[in-house]
């Protein structure tokens, strides 16, 4: 099954990229390599998912939000990738940012709402490397912001 009949299966469409909210680009390539900046969680109407994990999100949230981004970083990729997520090698690398309280713990467990996603989507090649950290604040008070390197062929 392509890519695309996969997001299809899924019932996701790909939307845009949105505009870079301060002095950055959406994503820079060099080489085959793909680096796109960290995209923040947002809801179903475009709205900003503000909260804090161990606060007032709790992880089954999280991991939802974190989904929602790949879905995002996945627009982004597309358009990196000349409109063709077929180009995509690999996807090398994840990173996320957890907005969470001291004692959160399960920042892995937000991520996978990410990974998870990916690797649904690019099957083997959706399988990366992954950093997942806990963060005192994110830009917007966003729940969640997560970055990604790809390979494209």
């Amino acid at each position: 099954m392509s890519v695309y009949e996969k997001l299809k299966s899924l019932d996701i469409t790909l939307a845009a990229p949105a505009a870079p909210a301060a002095a950055y680009v959406m994503y820079v390539q060099t080489g085959n390599l793909v680096f796109i900046s960290g995209h923040i969680a947002k809801k179903a109407d475009g709205s900003v998912w503000v909260g804090q994990l161990g606060k007032n999100v709790d992880t089954t949230e999280g991991k939802q939000a974190a989904r929602a981004i790949a879905v995002d970083l996945m627009g982004t990729l597309q358009q990196a990738a000349g409109g063709d997520l077929g180009k995509v090698k690999r996807i090398v690398k994840v990173m996320s940012l957890v907005n969470s309280t001291p004692d959160f713990t399960e920042q892995h467990l937000v991520t996978n709402g990410c990974s998870e996603l990916l690797g649904e989507v690019f099957g083997d090649a959706g399988k990366h490397a992954r950093s997942a950290f806990g963060v005192a604040q994110i830009p917007l008070g966003a729940c969640v912001e997560i970055e990604l390197i790809a390979e494209l062929a």
